[in-house]
């Protein structure tokens, strides 16, 4: 009889922790930049990622979610630190971020070596997708010099020869202007690289101009690409050389850019006018709860979601077995509003990447287009030297 009474309150007690546990908040850091000129991309990241979770009644996989939002600052050190303190103090089963490739650099030991999920719904320096590839490392973006392929395949295809390069110097620029190169066989003309913070193109502009190159590739995010745009409006070289860039005209500058900015060309895995069912419900519900045309850091933050969503719904809401949470991170078992989309063996995506354009909607507000199909189901050059299997 006490044998059998203990054994019923054993069970007793189990079903009632079971539930709690089953009702524990899944932890989320979110790392991103939130001050500076970077911080209206930060600013897009924090949003998309808050909009998946609002459609999912604040709950990933079944599980509350709990969101710890960091500022970076976009400063190395600072990251650092607030990724170690995420995971030492947060105790955060995830920590979604960066914006930049610098920012990656710093946190990617202390987060992976930490015991969390590291996914990067932006930044996706070529470093991490080779043989320094992690389990614990999930990119929903590209490999950096992905994009940049795409504006090197268009120039080389419409027979452009001489080539005028500008990006920032840091990692992403780097990654950048090789991307671009890797299928622009022409003569590069001029290659500057200028500081993070640079607002003033002046003297860069009029380098372009006294070497006459039959086409411009930059990489300028954020408030650059905004300073940018509109000086090089502004000087009249937009009547004679063609502007082709990434990260320069997209959703996140156009509002500031406006005009100046129409008709130039970039590229990307997805533009807000892709047509399927689950594109229309993000780029609504992001005009909806936000009053703003979403851009590509908001999308690839809101797959973030997704992905984190999809892997405990197939692990039942539990982090602690991690090799069936990578396997169920790995099997990225959602519908992306750019359409298809998958893991290669180093966790970056295999997708396809078009052409785009920046337009004005029939509302007035700007976004950017599809023109065509550069690139299929495209997996970056790295995946090769990466021992995951």
């Amino acid at each position: 009889m006490r044998f059998r009474l203990a054994a019923a309150l054993l069970a007793v007690v189990l079903a009632a922790v079971a539930p709690a546990r089953a009702q524990a908040p899944v932890k989320i850091g979110l790392l991103v930049t939130l001050s500076g000129p970077g911080a209206v991309l930060g600013g897009q990241v924090r949003d998309g990622f808050m909009l998946a979770l609002k459609q999912r009644g604040n709950k990933l996989g079944g599980r509350p979610a709990e969101v710890v939002v960091v500022d970076d600052e976009l400063k190395p050190d600072v990251a650092a630190s607030r990724a170690r303190r995420l995971i030492e103090s947060d105790k955060v089963d995830f920590v979604v971020g960066p914006i930049f490739s610098n920012i990656l650099g710093a946190i990617f030991r202390p987060v992976t070596q930490g015991g969390a999920i590291l996914i990067s719904p932006n930044a996706g320096s070529s470093v991490f997708a080779g043989r320094q590839c992690s389990p614990d490392f999930f990119v929903t973006s590209y490999e950096n010099n992905q994009v940049h392929a795409v504006l090197g395949e268009y120039a080389q295809r419409k027979g452009y020869k001489r080539a005028f390069l500008l990006a920032p110097n840091y990692q992403a620029g780097k990654d950048a202007v090789a991307g671009f190169k890797s299928r622009f066989k022409g003569d590069v003309v001029g290659e500057d690289y200028v500081p993070l913070n640079q607002i003033d193109f002046q003297a860069d502009l009029a380098r372009i101009a006294d070497a006459k190159p039959d086409v411009i590739f930059t990489f300028m995010p954020g408030g650059l690409g905004v300073a940018l745009v509109k000086q090089f409006h502004a000087s009249g070289l937009a009547e004679h050389i063609p502007f082709l860039s990434a990260f320069t005209v997209d959703e996140s500058t156009l509002p500031a850019e406006k005009d100046a900015a129409l008709g130039l060309f970039g590229a990307m895995t997805w533009a807000p006018d892709m047509n399927n069912a689950a594109n229309h419900k993000f780029v609504e519900g992001y005009l909806a709860a936000y009053h703003a045309v979403p851009g590509s850091y908001a999308m690839q933050a809101y797959d973030a979601a997704q992905l984190i969503d999809s892997a405990l719904t197939k692990t039942g809401g539990d982090t602690s077995d991690k090799a069936k949470l990578h396997a169920a991170l790995h099997a990225a078992d959602f519908a992306s509003p750019r359409g298809a989309f998958r893991f290669n063996t180093n966790g970056y995506p295999i997708q396809d990447f078009y052409l785009v354009k920046a337009a004005k909607r029939p509302d007035g507000l700007f976004q950017t287009e599809i023109v065509e199909r550069i690139f299929a189901d495209y997996a970056d050059s790295f995946a090769k030297d990466c021992p995951l299997k």
